[in-house]
């Protein structure tokens, strides 16, 4: 799973969806977690840097992440793919 190649990023945390139209804008950390996905991290590479550069319990971590995906999923920001 990635994100879409359509889909353009700005350092700052705007995202824009070309296809839709669709802006949002991130806090610093989803912009974080965004990069470091973008990078090809895994959920638990992105938790080992976000448990040590901020003030956040696994848990929480784990809540939060799974949301966040859950809404690019949600605005179609991800390609899914299937496994052969």
């Amino acid at each position: 799973m990635k994100l879409k190649k359509k889909i353009a990023v700005s350092e700052t945390g705007f995202i824009f969806d070309p296809t839709t139209g669709d802006s949002f804008s991130l806090n610093p950390t989803a912009v974080e977690i965004l990069t470091l996905f973008k990078e090809g991290k895994t959920e638990k590479e992105i938790k080992k840097v976000i448990l040590e550069n901020y003030n956040i319990d696994e848990s929480t971590f784990e809540r939060s992440y799974l949301d966040f995906m859950a809404m690019l999923r949600l605005y179609n920001m991800l390609e899914e793919h299937e496994e052969k």
